[in-house]
């Protein structure tokens, strides 16, 4: 029986310092992604971090911990409008959709056979 408890609390042990050093990295990155706090703030932060985990976490969680949120928010919504993963570099969705324009342009002689080669390879992903 003792064994069981002793693993228990071990356990609960282990995710409880799982836990604290990911608040204490949210609250760096918080930290250091905030351009209003200056670079002595984040160092007397960073002192009080070190020296008083425990405490220093806490502060700056019931002290800071709206700012916080509102940056996490405002990051989210950046990221949301600037989220161009996975479409082509050119900003078409194919590359079929640029070796089209390509093709429309070399029929009207705007551009020569060597460009539209280029741009054929650029699309396709090829080196040239």
């Amino acid at each position: 029986m003792d064994t069981f408890w002793s693993a228990f609390w071990f356990a609960f042990e282990i995710f409880a310092f799982v836990a604290f050093l990911m608040i204490l990295f949210t609250i760096l990155v918080d930290m250091f992604r905030d351009p209003s706090l200056g670079g002595w703030g984040k160092a007397l932060w960073i002192i009080f971090l070190v020296f008083f985990p425990v405490l220093g976490a806490l502060v700056y969680l019931i002290a800071r911990g709206r700012g916080m949120a509102e940056r996490n928010r405002a990051r989210q919504g950046t990221v949301a409008e600037d989220d161009s993963w996975g479409q082509h570099p050119t900003g078409s969705a194919t590359p079929a959709a640029d070796i089209q324009q390509a093709q429309t342009l070399l029929d009207q002689g705007v551009i020569s056979q060597g460009e539209f080669d280029a741009l054929r390879a650029k699309a396709l992903g090829q080196r040239f």
